[in-house]
C-alpha cells in the first residue's frame, strides 16, 4: 500500500489482521561541528543537518484520531521536531502490544535514527507529509 499521508498510515494500521501499536520517535535537525559553509547555509534555509532523537511516543491507532492531534500532543513535550519516524508493532491473538512491550522496538529505533539507518520507518514532516529521502 502507498503511504501519500499520515491518514494513509492510520488507515493501513486499523486494518492489518493483528492489532497494532504505532512507535513515533520525533527528531529535531542540528548542525554538527564539521559541517562546511555550504552545508550551514543550508541548515539556516531550513534543508539539511543531522537528525537527533528528541522523544519517544507509542500509541495504537484508535487512540489517534489524526496527525493534528498528535502533532498538537508534541507540543506539551517543548521539542522543536522537524520530523517523526513511524514504525507499527503488531499485536498477536487479537491483542494489541503493551506499552511495556514497545519499549525496546522504540530503543532500537531510536538508536537506528540516531546511526543514521531509518530505512524501515515512514518519516513525516510537522505538516504530516511523508518524506523522501534522497
Amino acid at each position: 500500500m502507498d503511504i501519500a499521508s499520515f491518514d494513509d498510515l492510520l488507515g493501513a494500521a486499523r486494518q492489518q489482521p493483528e492489532p497494532q501499536r504505532l512507535l513515533f520517535v520525533f527528531a529535531g535537525a542540528e548542525l554538527t561541528e564539521d559541517s562546511t559553509p555550504e552545508q550551514r547555509e543550508q541548515f539556516r534555509t531550513g534543508r539539511g543537518g543531522a537528525l537527533i532523537p528528541l522523544m519517544c511516543v507509542d500509541r495504537t491507532p484508535e487512540e489517534i484520531v489524526s496527525f493534528s492531534q498528535l502533532e498538537e500532543e508534541s507540543r506539551q513535550f517543548a521539542h522543536d521536531w522537524v520530523m517523526v519516524f513511524v514504525a507499527g508493532l503488531s499485536g498477536r491473538n487479537g491483542v494489541a502490544p503493551t506499552p511495556d512491550e514497545a519499549r525496546k522496538p522504540l530503543e532500537r529505533m531510536e538508536a537506528a535514527i540516531k546511526a543514521g539507518t531509518f530505512g524501515a520507518f515512514i518519516p513525516f514532516d510537522r505538516l504530516g507529509h511523508p518524506v523522501m529521502f534522497g
